[in-house]
């Protein structure tokens, strides 16, 4: 692959500016490429560094002006660039440049160039020098059938009136909230739509009205072509004589709307500034933000995110069979992750969940036979590779920054109460933040479902929505998990409910919890063969959901209480007591002796109850804890939303 670096504008505005201002007047003449950028280092120090990394290209190819040819050459020469590789566009002046895609084709022409290309403009500031050129070759590789034209999203202080921009559709990425100008004045950027199916560009506006989008997503010069839609070039530019149509921004434009090519959009973590025809003033102040931005990264504050423990209300374990269901946060309990950048990405073992120091062999016996093999780092591993996937397959570079992931967590093992994806969700929030994504990258409705597809195809955990869903959301959850939502568009419909005036729930679990014994239930292959009994009762778990729903609407705790013996009563006959365990089934008994409505939160190990005389509570709570079980009550988590709010 070959890398053209366009350098060739004249950049007489800011020029002009510097040379009649006392405080920048010594860099006068100095091409805006090769002005100081973040940390004093040349703008085009970055590109050529990111460029040349790993020898990703057979060649790269620099074109600039006659005008400022011997600066470049005195840079290449410093810099390790083959001088022989820079093209002379033959210009002097503004008036007789050539524009950017004509000297695109300058080279193309005369380095006979028969290869894929990417193409940058070599004067762009841009914020992160860590972001990966590799991601974006990978990426393009990955769409083997179109073009790629890179993108970023605004900040909130950049002003865009009077360059390209990128419009993405409003079913995934576009941002609802961006200010609408009243005025329509013409933008200084170029902006695209992208389809939230593959990433196709289906709209490019070059310049466009400002009423004409809402979009905050830039286009910028930093495009891959393949090698035969070079072809195209020539034949934008015999249809467009004047040079002001010649930049890359209105070839996108023409190459998309009227050629109607293929071509992607991908997603940088960087913004870019000083495009095109630029002052002073624009090259202070973008220089002065970038550095902040840079300033702030350094002092590598920790990032710490939590997911709380749910409990399910009622509904479940219908969430994995198209049923319906209601659960709810809990702050008894929670997941935490801290995350720093670090020079390796290291993964840190908890000392309690991920043991590798023993007292003896036979504490590693014990140890082993109790809990099993399975501790929490796994969880951070398989959640960042999937993540990387994620971005990988949807175009979303991720700055080529390192750090260090470590975990802790008070959720009861083994008791079902979703300990493992409340690690991997907290570990989302943290790579999110990290890497600087927003939920219009990874929608808040898909969330749920990436979370699971860590568990179940890198881990292989079997497992249903319902867990990760109230941990993405919080607070109270109502889930409808109906077959043709899942299938139309990958999520059901979730929904928060009120959690003013809730009744008191208790939660009791195994005080002692082993992961040896456990019998597995055939419920998931009877329902997959059609069977009857299985069928009618997950429709009839989403009946007791929509009945709680009212219930909890209307405050009728009593008719909550039945609805909650009912769930219990039909899980029993369906899976059977040899599934249920009979330590289980002994915190329902004595839960029921008390005047209690008991039932599973999850998958078992714990119970959950709601007794509506308080005079029982003393005598049903003394009575588990005598048999050795944990008893609480519970403390419901309205979510991070409610709590900024208070």
């Amino acid at each position: 692959m070959i890398c053209v670096i366009l350098v060739a504008g004249h950049g007489t505005l800011l020029e002009n500016e510097i040379k009649n201002d006392p405080e920048y007047c010594h860099l006068t003449g100095i091409p805006k490429a090769l002005l100081p950028g973040v940390g004093g280092r040349r703008i085009l120090d970055y590109w050529w560094e990111a460029i040349k990394t790993r020898q990703l290209f057979s060649e790269v190819y620099l074109v600039t002006n006659a005008d400022k040819y011997k600066y470049y050459e005195r840079w290449a020469t410093a810099s390790e660039f083959p001088v022989e590789n820079i093209v002379n566009d033959g210009t002097t002046l503004y008036s007789n440049r050539l524009g950017a895609v004509a000297d695109f084709e300058l080279v193309v022409r005369t380095k006979t160039i028969q290869d894929d290309i990417m193409v940058v403009a070599g004067d762009m500031l841009f914020q992160d020098a860590k972001f990966d050129i590799v991601q974006v070759l990978d990426y393009f590789r990955l769409k083997k059938d179109g073009d790629l034209a890179i993108y970023y999203e605004m900040e909130n202080t950049e002003i865009t009136t009077t360059r390209g921009v990128v419009e993405v559709d409003p079913a995934s990425k576009s941002d609802s909230t961006a200010p609408i100008p009243v005025a329509a004045k013409r933008l200084n950027r170029g902006i695209v739509e992208i389809s939230p199916d593959d990433n196709r560009i289906i709209k490019f506006f070059e310049k466009p009205l400002s009423n004409e989008t809402n979009s905050r997503l830039a286009s910028v010069v930093f495009y891959c072509f393949r090698k035969q839609s070079i072809q195209s070039v020539d034949q934008f530019l015999q249809s467009h004589l004047v040079v002001d149509q010649r930049n890359f921004g209105y070839y996108m434009e023409w190459l998309i709307m009227e050629n109607k090519a293929k071509v992607y959009g991908m997603k940088l973590p960087t913004g870019f500034q000083l495009i095109g025809q630029v002052g002073l003033k624009d090259y202070q102040c973008w220089l002065e933000f970038f550095a902040s931005k840079k300033n702030a990264d350094k002092i590598g504050q920790t990032i710490t995110k939590r997911a709380y423990a749910r409990i399910g209300l009622i509904g479940n374990p219908s969430d994995g069979f198209h049923g319906k269901t209601i659960a709810m946060s809990i702050a008894n309990f929670w997941a935490e992750v801290n995350m720093a950048e670090s020079e390796n990405l290291i993964l840190v073992p908890h000392p309690l969940n991920d043991p590798t120091e023993f007292g003896s062999l036979v504490d590693l016996h014990g140890i082993s036979r109790k809990e099993g093999y399975l501790g929490g780092l796994r969880l951070l591993q398989a959640t960042c590779k999937k993540f990387y996937q994620y971005c990988s397959e949807r175009g979303i570079a991720l700055a080529r920054r390192n750090f260090t992931l470590k975990y802790d967590t008070n959720i009861p093992r083994q008791v079902g109460l979703a300990g493992s994806s409340a690690i991997v969700v907290a570990t989302l929030k943290c790579l999110m933040q990290f890497f600087n994504l927003t939920d219009k990258d990874m929608a808040k409705e898909i969330q749920p479902q990436f979370v699971l597809d860590v568990e179940m195809q890198e881990l292989f955990i079997t497992a249903g929505l319902q867990d990760r869903v109230v941990q993405v959301y919080e607070g109270m959850v109502y889930m409808d998990f109906e077959k043709r939502l899942i299938d139309s568009r990958g999520f059901g419909q979730y929904s928060n409910m009120d959690m003013q005036h809730l009744p008191s729930f208790w939660l009791a679990y195994v005080g002692d919890p082993s992961d040896s014994g456990k019998i597995h239930s055939n419920v998931r292959e009877r329902w997959t063969s059609g069977e009857t009994d299985v069928i009618a009762a997950m429709k009839k778990f989403a009946d007791l959901t929509d009945q709680a729903k009212s219930a909890f609407e209307l405050q009728d705790w009593t008719r909550l209480a039945d609805l909650m013996n009912q769930n219990f009563d039909l899980r029993r006959q369906i899976y059977g007591d040899k599934a249920l365990g009979m330590t289980n089934l002994r915190m329902v008994d004595i839960a029921r002796e008390h005047g209690s409505a008991v039932k599973f939160p999850g998958s078992g190990g714990a119970v959950i109850g709601l007794c509506l005389e308080p005079s029982k509570m003393t005598q049903l709570r003394q009575a588990l804890q005598v048999e050795g079980f944990v008893v609480c009550d519970l403390i419901p988590y309205a979510g991070c939303v409610d709590q900024c709010e208070k």
